[in-house]
């Protein structure tokens, strides 16, 4: 892991989840993201260390573990370190057993890794510009890969974007990524071509991006959607459970699969099948205890 400068007092580390650096005169600093776990911030905290910084914000995207699993950590360490994210965010980064219901519909089953840890939010940030410490950071709207993602624009003109945009290598391996809402996503990355900025970092992937790399990589991700909306109207063509839609996407897009990938799949395929009712392009039928969903006659 390396603390690598973007622009002025904006960096990032490399890590299996980006993170976001800002640096104040005093040398707090402010922190987008914080990795899966504390083994993952302890990493983090050493590049922190080696240059003199001492990390006082934090803000996480979204309520995913590789997005805020660190939280306690620096918490723990820093006394006084303050956590922001947006409203809806922070009902499950403070309650992060409702990630495991919702994939599971339930009390969660154990193999789902559900955490026991226990998380806290120190402020609600809202759209817009928000003061942190003596500098000021625009906040703007990511919803789709999660309820209410967040991105944040710092004073030097750097944007970071969680996961609200797949690197092409997260394409190519999970062509079913994990959407919460696949409406707000497109409409997402079709706003994101229009952030004023200059320099870009999405969470996975090996380096900074300029706003037309951006731009195609937008366009990369609003076409596998759009793939595999085709994809499931083709298969729907015959009707199918969400479970045997799935098997066949799993097998079809050769999907990498454990149990809890599992379920990951099956919480996209339900934002798919959600939106498709919402365009009215399939319908559904109960037959000998299923629901089997079809492609309605154009």
């Amino acid at each position: 892991m390396n603390l690598n400068k973007i622009n002025r007092n904006t960096y990032y580390i490399d890590n299996p989840t980006n993170i976001g650096v800002y640096t104040y005169k005093n040398k707090n600093c402010l922190l987008v993201d914080t990795g899966i776990n504390n083994g993952q911030a302890r990493k983090i905290d050493n590049v922190l260390v080696e240059n003199g910084l001492h990390p006082k914000y934090i803000i996480n995207t979204h309520n995913h573990m590789d997005h805020c699993g660190g939280n306690i950590y620096f918490k723990t360490q820093y006394p006084g370190c303050e956590i922001y994210t947006s409203n809806k965010e922070r009902l499950y980064i403070e309650n992060p057993e409702l990630r495991d219901i919702v994939l599971f519909s339930s009390c969660p089953i154990r193999d789902l890794d559900t955490t026991n840890k226990t998380f806290s939010v120190d402020f609600v940030l809202d759209y817009g510009i928000s003061k942190i410490g003596d500098e000021k950071f625009d906040i703007i709207s990511l919803v789709g890969h999660s309820i209410d993602q967040i991105g944040v624009i710092t004073p030097d003109r750097v944007c970071f974007l969680g996961d609200s945009v797949f690197s092409e290598d997260t394409i190519k391996k999970y062509s079913l990524p994990y959407l919460f809402n696949i409406e707000k996503s497109i409409e997402t990355l079709k706003k994101l071509k229009e952030v004023d900025a200059d320099y870009f970092v999405i969470s996975h992937i090996d380096r900074v991006l300029n706003k037309d790399e951006l731009d195609a990589l937008i366009e990369k991700n609003i076409s596998n959607i759009e793939d595999n909306v085709e994809i499931i109207l083709e298969l729907l063509e015959q009707p199918q459970t969400r479970e045997g839609l799935l098997q066949n996407l799993v097998i079809l897009n050769d999907l990498p699969l454990n149990f809890t990938q599992y379920y990951i799949y099956f919480s996209s395929v339900s934002a798919f099948l959600s939106y498709l009712r919402d365009k009215k392009l399939i319908d559904y039928s109960i037959e000998n205890g299923e629901i089997y969903f079809y492609r309605k006659p154009v």
